[in-house]
């Protein structure tokens, strides 16, 4: 590591656009929550506000007009983030699909259909956990179970902020640990893991937070009203639980979400009288439901390059190994706690777990591949500690829906987010009692 006091000027003020971008985004967020407009955090864009941040980072890179837009050209082509959106794209045209052709509501029936009255805590928690995994959205799942909850709530006389916070814990444990979620997409591409290694390093952290949300759960769980389910079409799980099978024996995640996109047209086709004339429809709007991110991922990744060109980034590498070095901890387990913090805390300024995780991929590569950190527990740290974060902030998408949804304040939802607060304790636990991990030379895999 280059001794953090040898940089160029230019490297710490190549920083600046990114504070900018932040500052922005989370400022106008904050003003606008103070005015009490709904969904304050989401009326200025993240890709909306980046551009200025672009902007000003040209300006400061003190070269030809043409020059600079090569460099942002660069960034935004780079090949792990153009794979990661085209995975985007795919997964969004699932989603859609699947929808449509009513897969979402079958799962949904499905869990329901298991999950006596007195358990309804547990079984929402588990039906959102199952749902999340298999959709790869915190913020599907909530949508589909929100106003399903709501009902439940209701009929059961239940406290509408705990459920909501049931809910916002079980999407939250799926959006984490989900093979075609966006986090873990943007995870695995960035630090150069498989997705199926990923998600067997995740589990060992995920499941046990679960198991201990699950029993407090149990613990808070009291006789409720009968509940009326619709009837559940068992053929429209099927897209999900192959997809899940698929990838994790290891089947490219392009080929698994194409199978995905085909099995839930086909499965509508034959069984939910789907036309099979609207799926290009479908898919197009698949394609537009993730349009935000897939800019988003371009753009964050063009301001990066400048960033990464002038220094800025091996900079901040260097100050969170100076800070990692006098925790004195036993061999490379501070530079993990220092990739962890990094994506904590860029997820509270952005209150967007996949942005956070794309801004510090980089820096967290760097240590990674550095102090013998495996690719898998890089992506594994940066997922799971970003996850967390998001679970927690009150101005986060989750939140707000889950608020609106219920009536509720976002700050009770958030005070209910018991998995994400265990699974805080449960990771750094493992983190510092675990061994070390040794960097694994092999071929990322998409």
């Amino acid at each position: 590591m280059t001794p953090h006091n040898d940089f160029a000027p230019g490297a710490k003020r190549s920083l600046l656009p990114l504070l900018f971008f932040i500052a922005l985004f989370l400022g106008t967020g904050l003003y606008l929550h103070q005015q009490d407009v709904a969904y304050a955090f989401y009326q200025l864009p993240g890709h909306v506000a980046i551009i200025p941040a672009l902007i000003l980072a040209i300006w400061l890179h003190k070269a030809p007009l043409q020059q600079s837009i090569d460099v942002m050209i660069k960034g935004a082509g780079n090949s792990n983030i153009i794979t990661m959106c085209i995975i985007y794209l795919l997964a969004g045209a699932f989603a859609s699909v699947a929808t449509a052709t009513g897969g979402v509501e079958a799962a949904v029936n499905a869990g329901l259909s298991l999950v006596p009255a007195a358990w309804l805590l547990p079984g929402l928690f588990i039906i959102a956990a199952l749902v999340s995994t298999a959709m790869g959205t915190s913020m599907g799942t909530i949508g589909a179970l929100a106003p399903i909850a709501v009902g439940l709530a209701n009929q059961a006389g239940l406290d509408q902020a705990l459920v909501a916070g049931v809910l916002l814990s079980g999407a939250m444990f799926g959006d984490n640990l989900s093979i075609i979620s966006d986090t873990t997409i943007a995870s695995t591409r960035t630090q150069g893991a498989q997705m199926a290694d990923k998600f067997r390093e995740n589990i060992k952290i995920a499941l046990p937070a679960a198991a201990l949300t699950l029993a407090l759960y149990i613990i808070l769980a009291s006789d409720g009203a009968p509940i009326s389910i619709s009837s559940v079409n068992w053929s429209g799980v099927m897209p999900y639980a192959a997809i899940l099978v698929l990838a994790v024996i290891g089947l490219n995640v392009f080929v698994v979400l194409l199978l995905g996109i085909v099995l839930a047209a086909f499965q509508g086709a034959l069984f939910a009288e789907y036309a099979i004339a609207n799926l290009g429809k479908d898919i197009a709007s698949g394609f537009a439901s993730v349009q935000e991110i897939f800019l988003l991922a371009m753009l964050v990744s063009a301001l990066s390059e400048f960033i990464k060109q002038q220094g800025g980034l091996q900079w901040i590498a260097a100050k969170i190994q100076h800070l990692a070095n006098r925790l004195k901890l036993a061999g490379n387990k501070a530079q993990q706690l220092a990739i962890a913090a990094l994506a904590f805390v860029s997820n509270l300024c952005i209150a967007n777990n996949t942005v956070a995780i794309v801004l510090t991929a980089d820096v967290a590569k760097t240590l990674a591949q550095q102090h013998q950190i495996s690719p898998k527990r890089s992506a594994s740290l940066l997922d799971i500690f970003a996850c967390i974060s998001q679970g927690l902030v009150p101005y986060g998408a989750q939140a707000l829906l889950l608020g609106a949804s219920f009536n509720i304040s976002p700050w009770q939802v958030v005070s209910q987010s018991y998995y994400c607060l265990i699974l805080f304790v449960i990771a750094l636990t493992i983190v510092l009692l675990r061994p070390a991990a040794k960097l694994q030379q092999t071929t990322s895999r998409a």
